[in-house]
């Protein structure tokens, strides 16, 4: 079982850095599969970024790569998607997901991450 707590978000102006901080609950951490995904309003949860559970295989979305970093901390059992350049459609609440099966890849499909926490809301105005 792996449990998930996401916080960071809130209201920043375009421009502006955030960073999302997802804290994990349970012994398969390290070997997990991480990953952000986010929902704006009216539309389905996309990627966003991924890293793998040996601390290697990261991915983005082409809409946040050169912007967003994720990283992932074994030890303390937390992953970091650090988000600068914000725009106004990064806005919505933001997903920490979990795929739990041995040496699983990053994935963008989110119907293979089988944990998943509350999620935090990031609102980015103009």
């Amino acid at each position: 079982q792996l449990q998930l707590v996401e916080s960071g978000g809130g209201l920043v102006q375009a421009g502006d850095s955030l960073r999302l901080s997802c804290a994990a609950f349970g012994l398969t951490f390290p070997y997990s599969t991480m990953a952000w995904f986010r929902q704006a309003p009216g539309k389905e949860r996309e990627f966003v970024a991924g890293i793998g559970w040996n601390d290697d295989g990261e991915d983005y979305s082409n809409f946040v790569k050169g912007r967003f970093i994720i990283a992932r901390d074994n030890a303390e059992h937390t992953v970091i998607l650090q988000m600068s350049s914000l725009k106004p459609e990064d806005t919505g609440v933001y997903y920490c997901g979990a795929r739990t099966q041995l040496k699983a890849i990053v994935s963008p499909d989110r119907g293979t991450y089988g944990y998943w926490g509350q999620g935090t809301e990031v609102i980015v105005s103009a």
